[in-house]
């Protein structure tokens, strides 16, 4: 088999050490020197630079946790340094030792036989960084959320059954109102603001509980601790906000999606950046963010069209907007969630409107034009005779008698 790259380097990666292997192409046969480095940046310094001693011109690594970061970090200014999936090039099996899969990784690599994962540009990857801490603090809150209404309901205080926000402007006034001393329930209930001064009587019912010490002193420590993550992810949205100030034209183009506001917008272009050059088609971003079924066919039958592990950040923010833009109206999406859920159920429904939200991104930031809706009636005018037959057999079934005359005929 022909070499494509004559001087490469594979990198067996793990927290403390790094195995590279040198492969240098040569007329009669090829060469290969291999060495052991620690993770530690000097370390890694020491690598690069011997490296470039030896003129190689590409490296290849495997993403191995995030073990990978600081090795690729300091090489990628240096070399063509890729990021491989472990799953693409398992080695021999019994012959699995650090410094063969060093080997083999430099064969690959020196063959043109490693596809490079998608790794964004630096700006791109703080980005993530931020968005994804973000993510992380938001699901925190809502474990403290849930935390606090499990105490209130162990107290007999029934409030989440009555305010739909147990921590709204008026259930935080009415459990603060608690935690004081307050045990009048008429004056408990005359807390409620808004809408929700409607449902005072219910409220009268719920808020009478035996609220004891104990509960007072959880109630009040997860209120702390609900405050502190608000004001952390104040800041964080504030330190978002800057980084994604050169992003700012990509944000307006993608916030035109229905379902998408602006926090999603900026978890989905943290993980997919806005340089469409690396995905050639929208169907390419589709199957990389695994937002699209899968292939298991064998003999001519296909088993399963289950989809495969991708990116759980890009999922779950896409799946967020897919549900949003399934409960709004008067839009194509919402058209095609009420097409899709009929036959295949909810889940599914939503999952095939986030995979459409996916492929409307692609053509908007590759083409830099605007988002177009195609309207509510699109399936309508799909096609129209079948839409027609529908109808028809509907009216049919309960009892009607259809006879179809044209719009223009009638004028």
């Amino acid at each position: 088999m022909r070499e494509v790259v004559d001087r490469c380097c594979g990198l067996d990666v793990h927290k403390a050490t790094v195995m590279a292997c040198v492969r240098i192409a040569k007329p009669k046969g090829k060469e290969e020197e291999v060495r052991t480095f620690s993770t530690m940046t000097e370390d890694i310094l020491v690598l690069r630079d011997w490296l470039e001693s030896l003129e190689v011109t590409h490296v290849a690594m495997e993403s191995t946790g995030v073990f990978w970061k600081p090795v690729f970090n300091l090489l990628e200014d240096r070399f063509t340094t890729i990021l491989v999936n472990p799953a693409h090039m398992k080695n021999v099996p019994g012959r699995k030792t650090d410094v063969n899969d060093a080997q083999w990784i430099a064969e690959l690599l020196a063959h043109g036989l490693l596809t490079a994962s998608f790794v964004p540009p630096r700006p791109v990857r703080d980005l993530r960084d931020l968005t994804r801490y973000r993510r992380a603090l938001i699901n925190d809150r809502t474990r403290e959320v849930n935390r606090l209404q499990k105490f209130l309901e162990d107290a007999g205080i029934k409030l989440s059954s009555v305010a739909s926000d147990v921590l709204g402007v008026s259930a935080r006034r009415m459990i603060e109102a608690l935690l004081a001393g307050t045990t009048d329930v008429e004056v408990l209930a005359e807390l409620a603001k808004g809408t929700l001064r409607r449902k005072i009587p219910q409220l009268r019912q719920a808020l009478t509980g035996r609220l004891r010490g104990h509960h007072a002193f959880l109630l009040t420590e997860i209120l702390a601790h609900v405050d502190e993550l608000d004001e952390r992810l104040e800041r964080l949205t504030a330190e978002i906000g800057k980084h994604m100030t050169p992003f700012e034209w990509a944000v307006q183009l993608v916030q035109e999606i229905d379902g998408i506001h602006r926090r999603t917008a900026e978890d989905v272009l943290a993980e997919i950046g806005t340089d469409m050059t690396r995905f050639p088609t929208a169907s390419h971003l589709a199957s990389w963010a695994a937002m699209c079924p899968g292939h298991d066919e064998s003999a001519g039958k296909r088993r399963t069209g289950k989809t495969r592990k991708g990116n759980k950040w890009l999922r779950s923010a896409l799946v967020q907007a897919g549900t949003a833009a399934a409960r709004s109206k008067n839009n194509y999406l919402s058209a095609q969630y009420r097409h899709l859920v009929r036959r295949c159920g909810h889940k599914k429904a939503v999952f095939a409107v986030a995979h459409s939200i996916l492929r409307i991104i692609w053509h908007l930031l590759a083409n830099g034009v605007a988002y177009r809706d195609l309207g509510a009636d699109y399936f309508a005018r799909r096609n129209v005779e079948a839409t027609t037959r529908r109808h028809v057999r509907q009216l049919e079934a309960l009892g009607f008698r259809v006879e179809l005359h044209s719009a223009e005929s009638t004028a």
